[in-house]
């Protein structure tokens, strides 16, 4: 039962006692009776902001104990300084160079690792014969740190693109192996079971109700994938390369330049950001069936 707020309300006297039969009662006067609670508008912050106010905190600390000498410049370099060589480094070519050679070297060995991740994850996660021979080793291998392979595959391809290549691709292969994996195997059997007395044959079954089932955690693999390829590259580059970011941050270690340095990770950093947006911006135009919670206001 809902109840109307009152603003106005009339209350019906009663009638004097010497008032003759038949008289039409006195008209009731109004009386007011404020809400006691009334509501407030809250000042809605755009959520772009929002989402802007952490990174700009950070950077505005940071220029503040640099400009206070707090944070020493031996130790780390000031957003200024860094903002300086990012115009010095892109004016002679340098920065976008590196940029062009590492998201080479980072494309190749996604697609690479997520090729083979798709196949492995839909024999295993379609078939139960995929499922006893692949799964069990894949869990066996991913507990082994594949940064720590990377003494191997400099002896098995030595130290040109490959090994870089191979690093980041084998960075790439778990996360969307096992999300795949885990999308397909949690499909509701009722909905499969409904899909095959509809008359579904198992193509149809796959392309209707499990792959779009394992869609969801799909995206959620390749966020995974996309940012772990960048962290893959970090380490990768720095087996011998003679360009690339990686390239850049070894030669500016050799002569303690933090400035570099910072600029380096701050450009793996928005590429990792960039490739991250894109994923959400096809996870909503592919997702656009599936009603998600998005957090309360």
């Amino acid at each position: 039962m809902t109840t109307k707020p009152l603003d106005a309300v009339p209350l019906a006297p009663s009638p004097p006692p010497d008032t003759p039969p038949g008289t039409p009662p006195a008209p009731a006067p109004r009386v007011t009776i404020r809400g006691t609670a009334r509501a407030t508008r809250r000042l809605q912050v755009p959520r772009s902001v929002r989402r802007a106010a952490g990174p700009v905190g950070l950077v505005l600390l940071w220029f503040l104990t640099s400009a206070t000498g707090v944070l020493p410049e031996s130790v780390l370099a000031s957003p200024v300084d860094v903002l300086k060589q990012a115009v010095d480094l892109t004016k002679n070519g340098e920065l976008p160079g590196a940029v062009a050679a590492s998201g080479r070297r980072a494309a190749i060995g996604f697609l690479i690792g997520a090729s083979v991740a798709l196949v492995l994850s839909l024999l295993a996660g379609l078939f139960r014969l995929g499922e006893d021979v692949i799964d069990s080793s894949m869990g066996m291998f991913r507990a082994i740190p594949w940064v720590g392979l990377i003494p191997l595959f400099i002896v098995w391809f030595g130290i040109e693109e490959t090994p870089k290549i191979a690093l980041v691709a084998l960075g790439v292969t778990y996360p969307l192996y096992f999300n795949i994996y885990g999308g397909i195997r949690s499909t509701d059997a009722q909905l499969v079971e409904a899909a095959r007395m509809m008359g579904l044959g198992r193509l149809g079954l796959i392309k209707y109700v499990i792959l779009p089932s394992a869609l969801p955690g799909a995206l959620v693999g390749l966020r995974y994938a996309l940012s772990t390829a960048w962290l893959a590259l970090v380490f990768a580059e720095q087996i011998n390369a003679d360009a690339g970011l990686g390239y850049l941050m070894s030669n500016a270690q050799q002569y303690f330049r933090t400035d570099i340095i910072v600029l380096c990770l701050a450009v793996y950093a928005l590429l990792g950001l960039a490739c991250d947006f894109a994923v959400r911006v096809l996870s909503r135009r592919l997702l656009t069936w599936r009603a998600n919670f998005e957090g309360e206001a």
